[in-house]
C-alpha cells in the first residue's frame, strides 16, 4: 500500500539548519591532510605578489581559480564529467555530497522512501529562488528533471531511466516513481543529473545555456569567453548564501604546469590545480598546496568490439602488462596511488583484496598473448590527447611484451566525441572522474549505454550485482558488501584496466583560506580572501 500512495516514509533524511562546513571525518586520509596544511592557511606570506582581492570594510573580494571551464553550462548536455565543478558554481541540485561523500540536503530540505524503495519524495526549502528572481517550486524541479529524463541530446538521461513519473503534489513536493527499487536517488541528484535550470531559460531559448546557465547556484555567471574566462558575482538569492564569503569568482582554463607556479605568485591565479611535479616548486615559493583525495582515476578504456582487443586474453594481458608503480611516479611524482579499481581507498565500495589482482608480471602477459595467437607479437594504436609522459611509458612497458604501440593524438576537445560517442578507438588513455552515486559511477564505465564503455560490453553478473546495490538502502549495514561485492566482479569480468588515484592538488597563494576537501564536487562554502 505504501508505494501506491508514495505516503509512508520509512527512511528519511532531513537538513540541519544549515551548518557551516565542518571537517572531514570518515575520510580518514584525507583528515589527516586537513590537519596538516589547515594551519598554515591564515599566514601571511610576503612573497605572494599581486593583489587578487582586498577584505576591507566595503570591498569586494575576488577569487581566481586556475581549473577548466565546462564543455558546456548547460548541465543535461554537458559531455565531461570534470564540468560537474564548474557548473557546481551556477547551480544548485536537490542534494549535495558532504565531505564524506555522502549525499545530504540542499534545495531539498529532507526527502522519503516508500517501504519499498520504489516511490521517493523530497521536501523543498520554503522560498527559494533562481538567480533572477524567479521561484523555484516543485513545478520548476519537475520540468527540469523531465527535461535531463527526456530531451534527445541529454546525456544524463540514462541515470533518470527508472524514473517513471516525476510529479509535484503540492508546491514545496516532488516525487519520483522509480520502475524498481533504487535508494541511490539522492546521491545521483547531487550532480549534474540533478542540478535544477530555471524553466523560464528553456521556454526562452534552451540553446542559450550552453553558455548563459540558468540556476540557483551560489554564483551568477556575469561574463563568458569560450576557451578564456568565466567571470561570476555571488548570488543572494542562493539558498546557503551565508556561507558564501567570496564576493566575485573567476574561472580560467587550467594553467600550464611549468608556468603555473610562477602565475600563483604573481596573482594571475590565486588557487590552481598544478601537477604533481609541480609540488615542490610551489612549497618552495611559499605557496599553500593541499592534496585532496578525490574519486578520479586514471584507466585504459579498452574497446572490446575492436582487433585485437575483441580476443578476451589480448585486454587481459594488458592488465598484467602494466607497471602501475612506474606510471604513478612518472604521472604525479607519487601523489595518488596504485589501482585496480573504480574507487579510492576509503570509499565504501574500495576493497583492498582487489589491488592484489593483476600484479606486474610481463611473463604472463607474454603467455596470453601467446595463447591468443600473438606469440610473435602484435601492433596495436595507443589514442590519447597529450603523447609525452604516461602514454610514452606505456609504449615502453608494452615493447617488453611483444606489442609495438604506435601513439596517436587527438584534440582535447573532441575526444569525448571520437571515443566515447563515435567509439572510433581501441584503446584510450583517460580519466574517469567519479560520479555521486555508485550505480551511475558502474553505469558510466560498464553499463550497456555508457558513455565510457566503448565496446558496449556488459557483464550479466555484474547487472545483478548492481540490482541488489540499488536495492540496498545507504544507510543498511550490509550496503559496503553488497557494493564491494559488485567492485569485485567488474574488476574481474570487464575490460578497463585501472591504473592510479589522481587526488586534486590545490596550490593557493595565503590570501586565500583552506579549501574544503570534497570527494567529489569541490565546493568553496567558507572559503575566504583576504
Amino acid at each position: 500500500m505504501a508505494e501506491k500512495d508514495g505516503t509512508p516514509p520509512t527512511r528519511s533524511r532531513s537538513a540541519p539548519p544549515q551548518p557551516p562546513p565542518s571537517p572531514p571525518q570518515l575520510w580518514r586520509r584525507r583528515s589527516l591532510l586537513g590537519a596538516s596544511l589547515g594551519a598554515g592557511a591564515a599566514l601571511a606570506l610576503s612573497g605572494c605578489g599581486g593583489r587578487a582581492t582586498t577584505a576591507a570594510a566595503g570591498e569586494t573580494s575576488t577569487l581566481k581559480w586556475g581549473w577548466d571551464l565546462p564543455t558546456s553550462w548547460d548541465p543535461v548536455t554537458s559531455s565531461a564529467g570534470w564540468d560537474v565543478h564548474g557548473l557546481s558554481l551556477v547551480y544548485a541540485g536537490l542534494t549535495k555530497l558532504d565531505q564524506e561523500g555522502k549525499a545530504v540536503p540542499a534545495l531539498a530540505s529532507s526527502w522519503s522512501y516508500s517501504h519499498g524503495g520504489t516511490v521517493v519524495r523530497f521536501r523543498l526549502r520554503p522560498g527559494l529562488r533562481f538567480s533572477d528572481g524567479a521561484r523555484l517550486d516543485a513545478e520548476a524541479v519537475v520540468k527540469s528533471l523531465k527535461r535531463g529524463r527526456d530531451h534527445p541530446k541529454s546525456l544524463v538521461a540514462a541515470q533518470l531511466v527508472g524514473v517513471k513519473t516525476i510529479a509535484a503534489p503540492d508546491p514545496r513536493t516532488v516525487e519520483l516513481r522509480l520502475s524498481e527499487p533504487d535508494y541511490q536517488v539522492p546521491a545521483l541528484l547531487a550532480g549534474k543529473t540533478g542540478m535544477i535550470v530555471n524553466p523560464a531559460a528553456l521556454k526562452k531559448d534552451p540553446g542559450a545555456l550552453a553558455t548563459q546557465p540558468a540556476g540557483a547556484g551560489p554564483y551568477t555567471l556575469t561574463s563568458y569567453v569560450q576557451n578564456s574566462r568565466a567571470i561570476l558575482r555571488s548570488n543572494p538569492r542562493y539558498w546557503d548564501a551565508r556561507h558564501i564569503k567570496v564576493d566575485n569568482f573567476e574561472l580560467y582554463p587550467l594553467p600550464e604546469g611549468s608556468t603555473v607556479v610562477a602565475s600563483l605568485t604573481s596573482g594571475q591565479y590565486n588557487v590552481a590545480q598544478i601537477p604533481g611535479s609541480q609540488v615542490k616548486a610551489a612549497r618552495a615559493a611559499g605557496l599553500q598546496v593541499q592534496v585532496i583525495p578525490s574519486m578520479v582515476v586514471a584507466v585504459l578504456d579498452v574497446h572490446t568490439g575492436k582487433k585485437p582487443f575483441d580476443d578476451p586474453d589480448v585486454a587481459l594481458a594488458l592488465k598484467y602488462a602494466v607497471d602501475r608503480e612506474q606510471l604513478l611516479k612518472t604521472a604525479l611524482f607519487g601523489h595518488g596511488e596504485v589501482t585496480r579499481q573504480p574507487f579510492p581507498d576509503g570509499y565504501a565500495g574500495h576493497d583492498k583484496a582487489l589491488d592484489r589482482l593483476f600484479p606486474y608480471d610481463p611473463a604472463k602477459a607474454r603467455k596470453l598473448l601467446a595463447k591468443a595467437g600473438h606469440a610473435k607479437g602484435l601492433e596495436i594504436t595507443l589514442t590519447t590527447q597529450q603523447a609525452e609522459g604516461v602514454p610514452e611509458l606505456l609504449q615502453a612497458q608494452l615493447k617488453r611484451v611483444g606489442i609495438d604501440v604506435k601513439i596517436e593524438t587527438i584534440p582535447a576537445a573532441q575526444a569525448t566525441q571520437i571515443v566515447y560517442v563515435q567509439r572510433a578507438k581501441a584503446l584510450y588513455v583517460d580519466q574517469f572522474a567519479g560520479r555521486e552515486s555508485a550505480t551511475q559511477g558502474f553505469q558510466v564505465l560498464f553499463g550497456k549505454e555508457g558513455l565510457m564503455n566503448p565496446g558496449r560490453q556488459v557483464s550479466p553478473k555484474l547487472e545483478k550485482a548492481l540490482d541488489a546495490v540499488r536495492r540496498t538502502p545507504l544507510e543498511a549495514p550490509h550496503y559496503p558488501k553488497v557494493l564491494r561485492e559488485a567492485s569485485g566482479i567488474a574488476v574481474r569480468e570487464m575490460p578497463n584496466v585501472f591504473l592510479y588515484t589522481i587526488p586534486r592538488i590545490l596550490a593557493r597563494n595565503a590570501q586565500v583560506s583552506e579549501i574544503p576537501a570534497h570527494p567529489v564536487v569541490q565546493r568553496f562554502e567558507g572559503v575566504t580572501v583576504s
